[in-house]
């Protein structure tokens, strides 16, 4: 597999992909779908933070997005949606794309990814209980499953009520 840069060209295959994982029988096109319309539409959207995964053949397989979020006033980051093809899951399509995602994410010299997803899965990659460094989550319902990844360029002053970006509070 190869993990590269989402280019205009493959937002069809990636809208296809983010379908597919997260396929519902309640609703015809899934919630994220949409979402990543708005996001690539928005002043949060960073490309160089949208990655996809291409198996051999070069058709994309998974895809993941940070955009840019807010902690207070402090520029952070919003880790989601993650879509892996129902075909290439449980092969580590997923792992690679958050780990890729991660490193581009520090070497840009963000401070903290924030996300709302399993405990259990995010756990291996350093993600830890948001509520551990002084931040909430916009709802706060999301407690248990709210979480963030330090990185290089965290400081622990960094405290306060996460914000997505702007297209989040539509879903």
């Amino acid at each position: 597999m190869l993990i590269r840069r989402e280019t205009p060209a493959d937002v069809p295959a990636v809208r296809d992909v983010t379908t597919a994982a997260f396929d519902r029988t309640d609703t015809p096109v899934p919630v994220e779908v949409p979402l990543l319309d708005a996001l690539r539409g928005c002043e949060d959207w960073l490309p160089a933070l949208s990655l996809v995964a291409t198996d051999p053949q070069g058709a994309v397989s998974g895809h993941v997005v940070c955009t840019r979020g807010r902690l207070a006033q402090v520029p952070v980051l919003g880790l989601g949606p993650l879509s892996v093809h129902p075909k290439h899951q449980r092969t580590g399509v997923g792992s690679a794309l958050v780990h890729a995602v991660l490193g581009a994410a520090d070497a840009l010299g963000e401070p903290l990814v924030a996300l709302l997803g399993d405990p259990a899965y995010y756990g291996r990659f350093g993600f830890r209980p948001a509520t551990e460094y002084g931040i909430a989550p916009p709802d706060p319902a999301w407690t248990t499953a709210f979480q963030v990844r330090t990185l290089s360029a965290y400081d622990p002053a960094m405290r306060g009520t996460f914000a997505y970006a702007e297209p989040f509070s539509h879903v």
